[in-house]
């Protein structure tokens, strides 16, 4: 696995907005890279008792990542294959839409979500930019709280991921 992309830098003296995204930037990746190597079955792998697998924490995060920054943020109709979900009878459908994706599909999507956000991020003039879209009782969030939440939000199923490559190869490489 010489070919395996490093993780990306986290500056340590970077502003809030750069040291902010760097860290996005490598949760991001850090969840990518624990799906290297692995082929169309092996990324559908689950680790007892969990019903969870990479390929559905990739395609989770592919829809996170649209949900949050084009959808609540920016207002924008959400892109296929994402847009025709039904979360109201399944909510885990993009997990459920996504069970019969290739290894390589599935790390496609997330980083075509994620080019989209970047897209977002980079059109925004401060962390202090509001979300167009409220959450239902009028109030919206701010791109800073939405880029913290995504770290959470990464860094939680990070911790996952490695539980479950650990478990189909032995990899703890990240």
């Amino acid at each position: 696995m010489n070919d395996r992309p490093p993780p990306p830098p986290i500056p340590r003296s970077g502003d809030e907005r750069e040291t902010s995204l760097a860290f996005l930037g490598f949760f991001r990746g850090a969840l990518l890279d624990r799906s290297f190597g692995l082929n169309d079955l092996q990324i559908w792998h689950t680790h007892a008792p969990s019903s969870l697998s990479l390929g559905a924490l990739l395609a989770h995060m592919a829809w996170v990542e649209q949900t949050w920054f084009r959808d609540r943020f920016v207002g924008l109709p959400m892109l296929e294959p994402w847009d025709a979900m039904d979360k109201a009878n399944d909510r885990d459908a993009e997990m459920s839409l996504a069970r019969d994706w290739s290894a390589a599909n599935l790390r496609q999507q997330l980083q075509a979500s994620i080019e989209d956000s970047d897209n977002h991020i980079g059109a925004a003039e401060s962390l202090d930019a509001m979300s167009v879209r409220s959450d239902g009782h009028g109030e919206g969030w701010s791109l800073r709280w939405i880029v913290i939440h995504m770290i959470e939000e990464y860094a939680r199923h990070c911790g996952h991921a490695d539980l479950i490559r650990e478990a189909i190869d032995g990899d703890t490489a990240s």
